[in-house]
């Protein structure tokens, strides 16, 4: 089965969203929410596929044609003032049968150093989705970024699941998941089991949403809303975070959109704490597509127990992270009381309100980079700029009545006075008092 498609683009006015319709395919299982019948997406990146019994077009899924009727499912993305006008054809070329592929996927475990700082990338995207990229060109990449492990997230389809298993390795853990692309927001499915499918048809004011935050969680994976203040058309969040595991609040290199999100973000920490209630981790990943997208642009490290699935998945859920520009930026951030006790990175320090703390960070790897550190109260310590080594430290004492948390910023030099400077590394909050 051959589909191919093509559709209007007419002139619009500057400002105004042209045509842009995506496309996927469901066989005979159905086209009810859920997807049992789903046999791939491609959204807008590709004009036409192919399906197969034996091979499929990437981002969709090979296997046995079955009779009865298909589904060729249109998405229109934005729609210009004029309409749009489409025409999809379906050419079916009669052959030998033939037999589906059996699906090999990576290994949940790579060898790992024990408990230790683990680095990882998210949100990537491969030729299976709007990427340019195969898996295995893209573990060269993480591998050549310092990466110790990546998630595999195409939009909308899980049809690279089953193409990972060579590009894993020893040193390279890769999970399975998903970039859930709705027309409100797009979310991780970080982790899941392989061959897990996510749907995405539904809005935020459909209801549907905590059903499937809890199917990625049956699945065995991590629940982690993606670019919430983006401005692309759809991208920003509108479900809540009731039901996320954590938040991407760095997407990419450093840009204004990511000043909201982690403003965001820290605003919900001071509620928290204030609160007594769970927190939201935070998270940075790529976003690579295709080059120049740099791989690891930012990356999230983990203080895991073992280069596992399980074992990253609960450092990233407990919050024991942070996030840095590239492999080259190492942190230790943590908070000692007076007596001795010691809280690291999304842990709690729990001493007396007025215990005295001191709170300490050592860099490296951030020449001329400014330090901070954050707290429910605001910024209330500054340090640097590092020297060209890129190495220094930063302590500062406090105590829980002062401070209900300290987390740590690294941002580079700015030459607009006080507007802050790009971002080089944040740090998950360190919490103080009972």
């Amino acid at each position: 089965m051959k589909v191919s498609y093509t559709y209007d683009r007419p002139r619009v006015p500057p400002g105004t969203p042209g045509n842009a319709l995506d496309i996927g395919l469901f066989d005979p299982g159905g086209t009810e929410l859920g997807g049992r019948g789903f046999r791939g997406w491609s959204g807008g990146a590709r004009s036409e596929f192919s399906v197969r019994a034996d091979e499929a077009t990437p981002g969709y899924l090979p296997g046995p044609l079955t009779p009865g009727t298909w589904h060729i499912a249109l998405g229109p993305y934005t729609v210009a003032p004029q309409g749009l006008s489409y025409e999809v054809t379906v050419t079916l070329t009669e052959g030998a049968a033939g037999e589906a592929p059996e699906a090999v996927y990576p290994p949940d475990r790579a060898r790992g150093r024990g408990r230790d700082w683990y680095r990882g990338d998210c949100h990537l995207h491969s030729w299976h989705s709007d990427g340019r990229r195969t898996p295995d060109g893209i573990a060269d990449l993480a591998r050549a970024a310092g990466l110790d492990f990546v998630n595999s997230s195409d939009h909308n389809t899980h049809a690279s699941h089953a193409h990972w298993a060579d590009a894993a390795g020893d040193d390279l853990l890769v999970l399975l998941g998903e970039e859930v692309t709705t027309r409100n927001g797009h979310v991780l499915a970080i982790g899941t089991e392989p061959g897990t499918f996510v749907d995405w048809r539904y809005r935020a004011g459909d209801g549907h949403w905590a059903r499937f935050a809890r199917e990625i969680r049956r699945a065995g994976g991590l629940v982690v809303p993606a670019h919430p203040y983006a401005g692309c058309v759809g991208c920003a969040w509108k479900f809540g975070f009731a039901h996320a595991d954590a938040v991407e609040v760095w997407n990419g290199p450093w840009t204004p959109d990511d000043e909201p999100a982690l403003a965001a973000w820290d605003a919900a920490l001071v509620a928290s704490a204030r609160g007594g209630r769970a927190w939201l981790p935070a998270m940075g990943n790529s976003d690579a597509h295709r080059a120049p997208d740099v791989v690891g642009l930012p990356q999230t490290v983990v203080l895991a127990d073992g280069l596992t699935r399980e074992a990253i998945q609960e450092g990233l859920r407990a919050g024991r992270s942070y996030v840095a520009e590239s492999r080259h930026v190492s942190l230790a951030f943590s908070a000692t009381a007076e007596g001795g006790e010691r809280a690291g990175i999304g842990e709690r320090l729990a001493v007396g309100h007025d215990t005295p703390v001191t709170v300490r960070l050592e860099v490296s790897g951030a020449p001329r980079c400014s330090m901070r550190f954050v707290t429910d109260q605001g910024a209330l310590c500054t340090g640097g700029p590092l020297p060209v080594s890129g190495t220094g430290t930063l302590e500062w004492r406090t105590t829980p009545d002062r401070a209900a948390y300290v987390r740590a910023e690294l941002r580079h030099e700015t030459a607009f006075g006080p507007v802050p400077g790009a971002m080089a590394a944040l740090t998950n909050p360190v919490f103080l008092g009972h």
